[in-house]
């Protein structure tokens, strides 16, 4: 794409020309492989002089010694080569090498499905990876990762045993403040075993997310933040934390009507703290509200009763219908969403599951913000329609 065209291009012609290009690099990638794993049968001493594959592409194209081993690792996995004598040595996962030639497979979905097929029996293999490969062509990485896992589990039920180990006494410290820019800091100790736990949890809940709204951007910092977020919504919401004062733990978030319904302007939150009414208008799908009557001064005048929008006969059967985050290519669990309304509430819209959809706290607020659109079909099922720089025809999505 010429410069001048770049100015012009829309988020389309964007998107496309760059799906093009890592097209174009992972074929070049795939077919220097392949080359490497001859120059391995041939005999890299005898054709260049060198004694290892990675010192000659260290040497030939600037390519740090470290990167090297792993371009030699993966080309070993997915290439068929032989021995110097003319002994075959069989690839990992032959069959996903011929795929990546096409340019249809990155890299860590390449180490992904070879991981995945190196603990796998040789006799079930074929298999596997015909899965993991029909799989792949719709889903990223961690997807396909998820899926080898439920393969490995099927192939080995018992798995491992566990080691006994002994339980250590705690000592824990921990310090959270609030700042007068209205940003929270946090620092503490943990001791081994509780640290082991919070490292596990937040992992699993900081993994880049691969759907279909594009790459994962966020920085290791951001989405560990975002997963500590998650982590206090899990907890708030678990039906064993203790009551404060005869209720629930929860924040209290106050914005006029007016401006939840239009989502412009602030709402307060707890005490001192403030958000948008956008922000607001979000955590309204699924929240316990309030209405209160207001006199001269902001005076209360009358306050009506507490009721949920998302009931729990509604929310049940959410669950149930879901399964977890209905966005396309998440797994998170029922405990870890949120009711979405399809149509607000505070525009008008029912809340009854015909008008509701369970997403994860990161998926709501990509509908809430983004061009995604989300809709009831006619089996009673939720679809999403993706933004036009993603798929011009719109295509729903599940």
């Amino acid at each position: 794409m010429a410069e001048h065209a770049i100015w012009q291009a829309d988020a389309v012609a964007l998107a496309d020309r760059l799906g093009e290009l890592f097209a174009c690099m992972r074929s070049a990638e795939a077919e220097v492989g392949a080359l490497v794993v001859e120059i391995e049968r041939r005999g890299v001493l005898e054709l260049f002089g060198y004694r290892s594959v990675p010192r000659l592409l260290e040497h030939l194209v600037d390519v740090p010694k470290s990167s090297a081993e792993r371009i030699v690792k993966r080309a070993r996995a997915i290439n068929p080569g032989a021995t110097l004598d003319g002994t075959p040595i069989p690839a990992v996962a032959a069959a996903t090498g011929v795929v990546a030639r096409s340019g249809r497979l990155s890299n860590p979905m390449i180490d992904v499905i070879v991981g995945v097929l190196r603990d796998v029996p040789p006799e079930h293999r074929e298999g596997a990876e015909q899965h993991l490969l029909t799989f792949a062509e719709e889903a990223g990485h961690r997807q396909v990762a998820a899926l080898g896992a439920r393969i490995l589990a099927h192939l080995d039920p018992d798995g491992t045993e566990p080691d006994d180990t002994e339980i250590t006494t705690p000592t824990r410290e921990l310090s959270l403040r609030r700042k007068r820019t209205g940003m929270w800091e946090i620092s503490g100790k943990l001791d081994d075993e509780t640290g082991a736990r919070a490292s596990a949890l937040l992992d699993s809940l900081a993994q880049r997310r691969s759907t279909g709204e594009g790459p994962d951007l966020r920085s290791p910092q951001e989405r560990y933040g975002d997963a500590f977020s998650d982590a206090v919504d899990l907890a708030l919401n678990g039906p064993e934390l203790p009551r404060q004062a005869g209720e629930r733990a929860h924040v209290m978030v106050a914005v006029s009507l007016e401006d939840l319904k239009s989502g412009i302007g602030t709402a307060l939150l707890g005490d001192t703290g403030t958000i948008s009414a956008a922000e607001a208008r979000l955590h309204a799908c699924d929240c316990k509200i309030i209405p209160v009557v207001l006199g001269g001064q902001s005076a209360p005048l009358d306050v009506g009763r507490l009721r949920r929008l998302v009931p729990t006969g509604i929310r049940h059967a959410l669950y149930l219908r879901d399964r977890g985050c209905a966005f396309p290519g998440c797994h998170r669990p029922p405990r870890h969403c949120q009711g979405h309304h399809v149509r607000h509430w505070a525009d008008g819209g029912p809340t009854e599951l015909g008008n509701l959809v369970l997403m994860c706290a990161h998926h709501h607020r990509l509908v809430h913000r983004s061009g995604w659109e989300v809709r009831i079909a006619a089996d009673g099922l939720p679809e999403f329609l993706p933004p036009v720089f993603l798929d011009k025809q719109r295509k729903p999505r599940r």
